[in-house]
């Protein structure tokens, strides 16, 4: 790629003019993959500042993806109908860290609502040393990772079933045994994994049926933890599924950007992050 270049700096080197500087920078991440921002600032010799202010308009114009301190390929991040192990390896580490620090906040003999996706998956890998629970779920792979010692019940919520996803959508209730009428439930814990978190839109995910499943979730749950990896950072998709107030946790990977964090504390959410 030919640089677009005007003048030159105190040393003699061309000056990248700021288009150049995007259509490289955007070339570089897509062959990279993923990459920081003190990589993308030391290569091509520009402020942490400039860097960010570069890659929030790429992404704006949908040429990358941000995440927390850099930004990665559009192609690198699991697409809708990407198959779900595929999606199991996407972020496995940050995954397992968010799993094993959420199950710290589930009580023996609790009922607990799981709902679908790769992170409570990890969850409910860390989940095999409690004893007693109730959990009911939208997951249709969440159950076989369940220790057959850790509850003494197991529910899956009715509905559509999407197989690609591995998960049902459909109303939060349970029929009678008689069938004429739903049974109202409720839950001492709702651990939900979300697809993006933002200090002005809260919790939001792709789908809007999902996320109306996922409020309803909330709405019968004493307390609420939201899952979420440093890369749902400061991203908004389609559906809201509630403001940042909604939840009492906040499980993730790494330290939330400081927007997003004091938004977080403002609404009297609980950030928890591993223990370096």
């Amino acid at each position: 790629m030919v640089a677009i270049t005007t003048g030159s700096d105190r040393t003699g080197t061309p000056r990248r003019f700021p288009a150049g500087r995007k259509a490289e920078l955007a070339a570089y991440v897509s062959e990279a993959g993923q990459v920081t921002v003190a990589e993308i600032a030391e290569r091509f010799d520009v402020s942490t500042d400039t860097i960010r202010r570069d890659l929030d308009r790429l992404a704006e114009d949908g040429l990358l993806v941000r995440t927390h301190g850099g930004a990665m390929s559009t192609t690198a991040v699991p697409q809708i109908n990407t198959g779900f192990d595929n999606r199991l390896g996407y972020q496995a580490q940050a995954k397992e860290k968010i799993g094993a620090l959420a199950a710290t906040l589930v009580d023996d003999n609790s009922v607990v609502m799981i709902n679908a996706g790769t992170t409570t998956v990890a969850l409910a890998r860390e989940l095999k040393d409690h004893r007693g629970l109730t959990v009911a779920t939208n997951s249709l792979r969440l159950p076989p990772e369940l220790s057959t010692d850790c509850f003494r019940g197991l529910y899956v919520f009715g509905g559509a079933v999407h197989i690609a996803d591995q998960k049902t959508i459909g109303p939060v209730s349970f029929h009678s045994s008689t069938g004429n009428h739903d049974l109202d439930v409720q839950c001492d814990l709702a651990l939900l994994g979300v697809g993006a978190v933002s200090a002005e839109t809260g919790y939001s995910t792709s789908n809007l049926e999902e996320a109306t499943m996922m409020s309803e979730m909330m709405a019968r749950a004493s307390r609420v933890a939201i899952l979420a990896d440093s890369s749902k950072f400061g991203r908004r998709l389609f559906a809201q599924i509630a403001s940042l107030g909604r939840a009492d946790y906040f499980v993730t990977d790494a330290e939330p950007p400081e927007e997003l964090a004091g938004a977080l504390r403002d609404n009297g959410v609980e950030i928890l992050v591993p223990s370096a």
